[in-house]
């Protein structure tokens, strides 16, 4: 399935769509995302649309393919044209995009510790969960 993000006013994703891969394929049976976009304008009436990876996080392919348009698309992201990616909303003032990834970073990097003897499914230990404080400008241990 090929995932697409419906592009609203401002550039904000309002919506995704899944379309089967074979509503993609061109003549020669390669797939085109013009070709999926004339699909969902077709289906739907409305023609402003973004093909987006569900495997790409930060600019990294988690399935070591080519990554696409840095991040998956999410409803309230920001399709940045000039960047070709998908942005989420800013979660503080102080954070600063990442230009590379198109991630929001924290001025200050996240500690990871193993204090509280938190485990995954698995038993195997995972990092201290932390939150940002903004007024204070530092991460501070969830307990």
């Amino acid at each position: 399935m090929a995932s697409f993000a419906k592009i609203g006013l401002n550039s904000k994703v309002i919506e995704i769509l899944s379309v089967h891969n074979n509503e993609l394929k061109d003549a020669n049976g390669v797939e085109q995302e013009n070709i999926g976009i004339d699909f969902l304008t077709k289906l739907t009436g409305w023609s402003i649309w973004k093909q987006t990876s569900y495997n790409t996080i930060g600019n990294v392919h988690k399935l070591s393919g080519t990554p696409f348009r840095k991040n998956y698309a999410a409803i309230g992201d920001t399709y940045d044209e000039d960047r070709d990616a998908f942005i989420s909303p800013k979660p503080y003032n102080s954070w600063v995009l990442n230009e590379d990834t198109c991630l929001w970073e924290a001025p200050v990097e996240k500690p990871e510790t193993f204090t509280q003897g938190l485990t995954d499914n698995n038993g195997n230990p995972r990092p201290d969960g932390y939150i940002w404080n903004e007024e204070a400008q530092q991460w501070n241990l969830n307990e």
